[in-house]
């Protein structure tokens, strides 16, 4: 896969991200760079591999969900955040 300017474009609408121009020439060759290299994957014979979900014996162990609250880091977060209302944040609307 090439990555050009025209791919970076998409990439930066897809993610809501703008790349100043003094800096796309790096930015395309790094993606080249790590495509390159997720390209090199693909050239691993597998077939003989048997696939692996975890590396415990019997699974992942689960815990208990318990719920905790501590006011001073939900004060903490929301102090950091550009708008807060009543203990939560407060974002723009963007459904019609």
């Amino acid at each position: 896969m090439h990555i050009d300017d025209a791919l970076l474009q998409k990439l930066e609408k897809l993610s809501s991200l703008k790349i100043s121009d003094e800096k796309r020439e790096g930015v395309i060759n790094q993606l080249s760079e790590i495509v390159a290299f997720v390209e090199n994957l693909n050239e691993l014979n597998l077939e003989t591999e048997e696939a692996t979900f975890t590396t415990l014996a019997g699974g992942t162990p689960f815990r208990e969900d318990v719920p905790s609250v501590n006011p001073a880091i939900i004060k903490t977060i929301l102090n950091h955040s550009p708008q807060s209302e009543s203990g939560f944040f407060v974002v723009p609307k963007i459904i019609e």
